[in-house]
């Protein structure tokens, strides 16, 4: 879906510039984003598989719920959206632990630009898995993986990708500590 999305400076601040997300991945025009990770109280993490659709990494069992930050939209209110959209559950903002905001610069084959400043929330699964409803555009799965998985990914196919393992590594770290 195309959607109107504020454009940033390399460093993160607003240029006072809106543009279609197609526009801004066409000429690599940076863009917030959320990333929002979903764990259990007994060390699971929630993957979904992109749906096939996706013009970005289709079929991969990747972060819990992701997306673009719409236009003069607060971040907090996009990381709760997005998590309704794609599956259904409603948190609330306290439920969100914001873990940090990462830059992400990649050039995909299809020439979409992604450079992008992820900000990374992290937050306690507290359904059954089987009560969660899926966007079909967007999500072709759900599953519970041990956590450990995000720091095994050099070793797994089609589950994330290898090439952002100390991400993954440092959202387990930070999972681990909130379950300590």
């Amino acid at each position: 879906m195309d959607e109107l999305i504020d454009i940033l400076t390399p460093e993160g601040k607003q240029t006072g510039k809106t543009a279609l997300k197609s526009e801004a991945h066409k000429n690599g025009w940076f863009h917030a984003t959320v990333h929002i990770w979903l764990f259990t109280s007994d060390k699971k993490i929630l993957l979904q598989k992109r749906a096939l659709t996706k013009k970005v990494f289709p079929g991969l069992w990747d972060i819990s719920v992701a997306g673009h930050v719409a236009a003069r939209e607060e971040i907090l209110s996009s990381a709760k959206r997005e998590v309704f959209e794609e599956i259904g559950l409603e948190l609330q903002e306290k439920e969100l632990v914001k873990i940090g905001t990462r830059i992400h610069q990649v050039s995909h084959a299809n020439g979409i630009q992604d450079n992008e400043h992820h900000h990374v929330f992290i937050a306690e699964l507290k359904v059954p898995v089987e009560s969660l409803t899926m966007q079909i555009e967007e999500v072709a799965g759900l599953q519970l993986f041990d956590l450990k998985v995000l720091k095994d990914t050099k070793n797994l196919e089609n589950v994330l990708l290898p090439r952002f393992h100390e991400y993954y590594v440092s959202v387990y770290e930070k999972i681990i500590s909130l379950l300590k």
